[in-house]
């Protein structure tokens, strides 16, 4: 798995999903920077990035956190190109909250339907040309895409995605074991299936 980080990512957006997939014991983690070295969160605390992104391995899940520094990212047609090249051939890209800001201004998302954080929903729906935005759930998957709602929805999208690659018993057991209420979006009916007909 290939995180991406950025100065002003949103800390919980990432360190969530880590400790989730962490005590899913079952993926490699590698953080992907501006450079190898320290990266600053929108809280001012740094993340060691693993490679840069000059450097960064072939992806095979790639996440990509959101927070205030995705706002002048959106503008970034460089650093867009490049995300759009190296992701594409992900088995699966996740966002979680404005992270699918940023997928969707590099071409990510087309074609798709999508989420986002409630209180930036307005300024992230027009990210994107033929992105189909859904404003009041907790996550979305739609073929290999997974974006979800703001900050701790990412937990939510964090442990369906265990489920779908490592089965539900193990998803239920990350939850369990970081005593988290776990808001099974598959439950609400909010979830998108990728092999879905459209």
């Amino acid at each position: 798995m290939q995180v991406v980080l950025f100065d002003g990512f949103e800390l919980l957006d990432l360190c969530g999903p880590l400790e989730v997939f962490g005590l899913a014991d079952r993926f490699e983690t590698t953080l992907i920077g501006p450079e190898a070295g320290p990266v600053a969160s929108s809280q001012g605390t740094k993340l060691l990035a693993d490679r840069s992104y000059a450097d960064a391995p072939p992806p095979d899940i790639v996440l990509v956190p959101g927070g205030p520094g995705t706002r002048s990212l959106v503008l970034d047609q460089a650093w867009l190109g490049w995300l759009a090249d190296w992701a594409a051939p992900a088995d699966l890209i996740a966002a979680v909250c404005t992270g699918s800001a940023l997928l969707a201004a590099a071409g990510l998302l087309e074609g798709r339907r999508a989420t986002s954080n409630r209180r930036a929903f307005a300024w992230v729906s027009r990210q994107g040309r033929q992105v189909t935005w859904l404003d009041q759930v907790r996550w979305v998957e739609d073929h290999g895409r997974w974006t979800s709602a703001g900050v701790s929805a990412g937990l939510d999208l964090s442990l369906a995605l265990v489920r779908r690659l490592c089965g539900d018993v193990t998803a239920r057991e990350v939850a369990t074991r970081m005593e988290y209420d776990w808001r099974d979006a598959a439950a609400e009916q909010t979830v998108c299936r990728s092999d879905e007909s459209r």
